[in-house]
């Protein structure tokens, strides 16, 4: 049996101009930091033929032609598998669908895990393209490609998206100080709903194919609230990082009436009187996680266990996708 193991990430600023649609045209950029939270893929060699999926449902087919989960589905056909005698389980810290890019980081470790069973290496910045491959190109999702880039990289990272598709990986440069303040002080709440990113995703996709003026000028300034995310973070003032947090959402709520709800809304407000300096939805949006970074934390925990949140504690991951037995 072996396994491997991909990080969840939350994202620091400019989210959203990661989709070709964008950076094709415009380039793109965001801050994305993985966190210690995992998505799981074993393999084990079965002693009949055939493929055994184990995730969410429980698959058992002779070819891979028959597989219902996309994902897998793909990267067996791409890594060729002729005469499968194969089991693959997935397990995730987080359920999916809650805004921390698990997708990404399960195709990450899939591809990993059968490169390893097959005695091949890949390097980094392979897996992270190819990732992307199934997932934008053979499975036509209207995503980006931050999730498969973070995920195999881990770290707190820089992402460059170029017009020619190419993607540019530079580590935030920080101090440790201000490493400590962003473990210490940066918080996720559960809120409750889980979604499909793809719902947002495609009416953002399909706005900024149309040259829609106004989604092209929100993402511009996303873009500009990334880049100056990085210099307030690589200059230790986290206070106007966390400004930046709030105008963040405050644009990204603009682009899709779906982004929140009356119930999200009221969550983050209290938030922001108890505690928190800054805050939004980590995401696509729509439910998953709210994102804090808080001043008076104990304040803060106090209010959000008042609405029944529940806060998953995290800490940073720099090593990435990795076999890890």
């Amino acid at each position: 049996m072996l396994i491997s193991r991909s990080p969840l990430r939350v994202t620091l600023g400019g989210g959203g101009t990661d989709l070709p649609s964008y950076y094709k045209k415009k380039n793109g950029f965001l801050i994305s930091a993985a966190i210690d939270k995992y998505v799981y893929v074993t393999i084990t060699r079965p002693f009949k033929q055939g493929i055994y999926l184990k995730y969410s449902k429980i698959e058992k087919v002779k070819k891979v032609s028959e597989i219902f989960h996309p994902i897998i589905k793909e990267v067996l056909k791409e890594q060729n598998f002729k005469k499968p005698q194969i089991e693959i389980t997935t397990l995730t810290d987080i359920p999916a669908g809650t805004g921390l890019g698990s997708s990404g980081s399960f195709t990450t470790a899939l591809i990993k895990a059968l490169y390893f069973y097959k005695n091949r290496q890949i390097q980094t910045k392979d897996l992270a393209e190819k990732a992307c491959d199934i997932e934008l190109n053979k499975l036509k999702e209207p995503i980006g490609k931050q999730d498969q880039y973070i995920s195999a990289y881990g770290g707190i990272n820089c992402f460059y998206f170029k017009k020619s598709g190419e993607v540019i990986v530079e580590p935030l440069k920080i101090s440790n100080k201000t490493l400590l303040s962003l473990k210490n002080n940066l918080l996720i709440f559960f809120t409750g709903y889980s979604r499909n990113a793809s719902d947002i995703l495609k009416e953002q996709d399909k706005k900024t194919k149309k040259q829609n003026e106004e989604m092209i000028k929100n993402l511009d300034f996303i873009k500009n609230i990334g880049l100056k995310s990085k210099k307030y973070l690589e200059s230790g003032d986290l206070g106007k990082f966390a400004e930046l947090m709030n105008i963040h959402w405050e644009y990204k709520q603009s682009r899709s009436k779906q982004m929140t709800n009356k119930k999200i809304t009221k969550y983050y407000k209290d938030a922001l009187k108890n505690g928190a300096i800054g805050g939004k939805i980590v995401g696509a949006g729509g439910g998953g996680f709210l994102m804090f970074y808080a001043n008076d934390i104990k304040k803060l925990r106090k209010k959000m266990i008042q609405h029944g949140l529940e806060e998953v504690k995290f800490d940073f991951d720099f090593r990435g996708t990795h076999i890890v037995l």
